[in-house]
């Protein structure tokens, strides 16, 4: 899986934010699966979208008022290990 564009994660809004752009379609859809299994393992689901390669992620703690924690860096840390 190759990675084409990626950016810092940017803290807005209450929420931990980032962008993932992808060769292709297939590709952004398969990291989207493996981060997937990574939140469940987390027990910290993102909110997400997918448009043709482009994946963006926003995290935010709902139970904690809305805003970002330590859950939430836990897991951005964690999905940006799946591309290294």
């Amino acid at each position: 899986m190759q990675k084409l564009l990626e950016m810092s994660w940017i803290e807005k809004d209450s929420k931990l934010q980032k962008t993932f752009t992808f060769k292709d379609f297939s590709e952004a859809f398969a990291f989207m699966t493996r981060v997937a299994f990574l939140a469940e393992q987390h027990q910290h689901h993102p909110n997400w979208s997918n448009v043709w390669n482009t994946v963006e992620i926003h995290l935010t703690t709902h139970d904690a008022g809305n805003t970002v924690t330590e859950k939430d860096r836990d897991l951005a840390e964690a999905i940006d290990q799946l591309l290294n």
